[in-house]
């Protein structure tokens, strides 16, 4: 065994922890949305005024509507109404808070909470 085997073994046993992160963050995605996961949660930031989702922790989240400071997301096929703010609310497993809406946008943060 040459001198240079064992950094090589101890690189490629680190390779996965290192890509770790990016598997993570490639598992979100959507349309008309933007979002940031890690292990256990997802900021997904949606489009006001069109039709807007995100694939997130492995179910699909949609923007339904926005009253005043309560917002309807449909999340796994079962709709959610979440206040603006403090509030949150518990469907299929996960977590569901509304960090903030403007005009252009509802900031919403997902996560697991078990």
């Amino acid at each position: 065994m040459t001198s240079t085997s064992f950094p090589l073994r101890r690189k490629l046993a680190v390779l996965p922890f290192v890509l770790l992160p990016l598997g993570a963050a490639a598992a979100c995605g959507g349309e008309n949305s933007k979002t940031s996961c890690d292990l256990n949660s997802c900021t997904v930031t949606f489009d006001r005024g069109v039709e807007a989702s995100a694939s997130v922790l492995g179910m699909k989240a949609e923007l339904v509507s926005v009253q005043g400071e309560t917002v309807t997301l449909r999340i796994g096929g079962r709709n959610v109404t979440v206040p603006v703010g403090d509030g949150q609310q518990q469907v299929e497993g996960i977590d569901v808070s509304v960090q903030s809406v403007t005009k252009d946008q509802v900031v919403v943060r997902i996560s697991n909470n078990g």
